[in-house]
């Protein structure tokens, strides 16, 4: 039997919605009939993608420029912008991942920046958008984070460490949240996007190795043989959001083609 995820008359807000896995899982939400709002750097780019999700069925498409490592500026957006037309009944936090290297190299001002732009933002949504959620009787947060949290990866000494500790923090606040708003995680592994290009052109310059040989490197480590589609991350998200989901609470949810090793 098909089974169909319709979300007509919900709201979302997506972060990081101008490119790669945060533009996926907008587009996904608008073929789903949800109304979107979807934050980033440029507006230039939000326009265009709102005018898309429109043409693909968006019950409405609203820009929100602003930068999440300006703090202040982010809350305020989040207060006037979308609490204050209403509130969402969906929130995707995703932000752009930290920079590369050993984390013995980042400094503690390093460390406070990536604090601030992940788990200070998403802490700030839960709360702000919370008492919408809880009066509609429906609330979901998802946060988009990395194998990383689950498995260190070498040379993303940063990432590794803050997804831990928002996995750590999903899982507190998630039995702190009332009954029908959830909150979960999904895990996303090697996936085509910009960010995965960023990260191999940076192994190539500190190893000597080509990028192709970097790539083919972690295809030898998927079994599912090849990297992963953002649209495919887009779809475990679509499920974690919708009524399907209603008693998927506090989890991490890898999408990676069978690569972690843990249980």
């Amino acid at each position: 039997m098909a089974v169909t995820i319709d979300l007509t008359g919900r709201r979302a807000l997506v972060c990081g919605a101008s490119s790669g896995l945060g533009r996926a899982i907008a587009t996904a939400l608008a073929d789903a009939g949800a109304g979107v709002f979807v934050l980033a750097r440029s507006a230039e780019k939000l326009e265009a993608l709102c005018d898309e999700l429109r043409e693909r069925g968006a019950a409405t498409a609203t820009p929100i420029a602003v930068d999440m490592d300006r703090l202040v500026d982010f809350a305020t957006a989040i207060k006037d912008r979308v609490a204050g037309a209403g509130g969402v009944h969906i929130c995707v936090h995703n932000t752009g991942g930290p920079a590369a290297g050993p984390i013995l190299e980042k400094s503690e001002e390093d460390l406070v920046h990536v604090f601030g732009r992940h788990q200070i933002t998403a802490h700030f949504l839960v709360r702000a958008l919370l008492p919408f959620m809880q009066k509609e009787g429906y609330g979901r947060f998802v946060n988009v984070l990395s194998t990383s949290a689950r498995e260190p990866i070498e040379n993303l000494g940063l990432s590794n460490v803050v997804r831990a500790g928002m996995v750590g923090w999903a899982k507190t606040v998630a039995h702190e949240l009332p009954p029908n708003v959830t909150i979960n995680n999904v895990l996303p592994g090697y996936t085509a996007t910009e960010r995965l290009t960023e990260l191999k052109a940076a192994l190539s310059e500190r190893t000597g190795r080509s990028e192709e040989e970097i790539e083919r490197s972690w295809v030898d480590t998927i079994p599912e043989g090849r990297v992963g589609r953002p649209e495919e991350l887009a779809a475990a998200v679509l499920f974690l959001v919708s009524p399907l989901a209603s008693y998927v609470r506090g989890h991490s949810l890898p999408v990676e083609g069978g690569r972690l090793r843990g249980l």
